[in-house]
């Protein structure tokens, strides 16, 4: 994912189309000289729809769409004919994408499955026509209803990545290394702080043709979650991940006091995310001989699967996927 090309948050001016007005008409044929109200309904006014594309992994394609303006239904006419709906404005979107109220913040809905439609902003409803009105004590009325105004609002889309692992890490923790050793993803990697300014997915491939799907997120720091850093931003695509991968390289100061850091920061931003199934890796551990991993264990929290991995050399690395897998399927 190149950062110029991957955009997680839009926001735009959603406006439905307005329904179309009904007819007011009489019948008037030859030899029908009292011919009764025939005036047919106004047409609806075109949607503004969500559909979910799973070939879709960014909104930038809706990055510059400020206004998003939906078709006006058209009129009735006589001898009921019903005016034509307004054209429905349909906007693709990727898996994960969550509507917002932009006045309120109030969550509307969240698209989840390729295919999938939900109406963003109704169209108004088409007046109906004068021959709906026609009654023994009044048969011929000279009025129909007007249409219904469209709606116009702002929306804000936020995307959160499907993923089924995602990797939580302080900058520079090997999480891109990690992604790039065992997918075919091709994040940027480098001996910098923040190399990774956009999530990156890649597709793990698993035994006997399985596979599931990490995701990589900006390296949290120490105070992410009151807007320090690149993490608060990217937090929220963590949300929808069934595993956090928490990833501590072995050089660290000390292990369980990163760890804290990293818990207290998700706990901070959403205590909901502790519910989640946590796994560890201790990264770069070629540089560690086995004397030096028994001593570092014990800093690890006793009730966290952890694993000593080596990206570069691939050590522990089927072991890696061999635990996340089975932190996937396990109830």
């Amino acid at each position: 994912m190149a950062e110029s090309n991957f955009i997680d948050y839009v926001k735009f001016c959603s406006r439905s189309g307005a329904g179309g007005a009904g007819s007011v008409h009489f019948r008037r044929e030859k030899h029908v000289p009292k011919g009764g109200p025939d005036g047919g309904d106004g047409g609806r006014g075109g949607h503004i729809i969500l559909r979910g594309n799973a070939q879709l992994w960014t909104l930038l394609h809706l990055k510059y769409k400020k206004h998003v303006i939906a078709e006006d239904g058209k009129g009735g006419e006589g001898g009921r004919r019903k005016g034509r709906d307004g054209k429905d404005v349909v906007l693709e979107v990727p898996l994960g994408t969550v509507a917002k109220d932009a006045e309120t913040g109030e969550v509307r809905f969240e698209i989840t499955e390729d295919g999938q439609e939900v109406i963003l902003t109704p169209g108004g409803r088409g007046g109906l026509g004068n021959d709906h009105f026609k009654t023994s004590t009044n048969q011929a009325p000279h009025f129909a209803q007007p249409g219904e105004p469209g709606i116009e609002e702002w929306i804000i889309l936020e995307l959160k990545l499907l993923a089924d692992v995602g990797l939580v890490g302080f900058p520079n923790a090997g999480k891109s290394t990690l992604l790039s050793s065992i997918s075919a993803a091709k994040p940027e990697i480098g001996d910098y702080p923040f190399t990774t300014l956009v999530p990156n997915l890649g597709v793990i491939p698993y035994r006997d043709g399985k596979s599931f799907v990490m995701a990589d997120i900006p390296g949290i720091i120490e105070g992410a979650s009151e807007g320090r850093g690149l993490g608060l931003r990217f937090l929220r695509h963590i949300e929808r991940n069934s595993i956090l991968l928490f990833m501590i390289p072995a050089d660290a100061d000390s292990i369980s006091g990163q760890y804290k850091i990293l818990f207290g920061e998700l706990q901070k931003y959403n205590p909901e995310l502790l519910d989640k199934k946590r796994l560890l890796a201790i990264t770069k551990s070629d540089m560690l001989d086995e004397e030096l991993m028994e001593q570092m264990k014990s800093e690890i929290p006793k009730d966290l699967p952890s694993v000593f991995i080596s990206s570069v050399t691939g050590y522990n690395l089927d072991r890696l996927k061999d635990m996340l897998w089975q932190a996937i399927n396990m109830p």
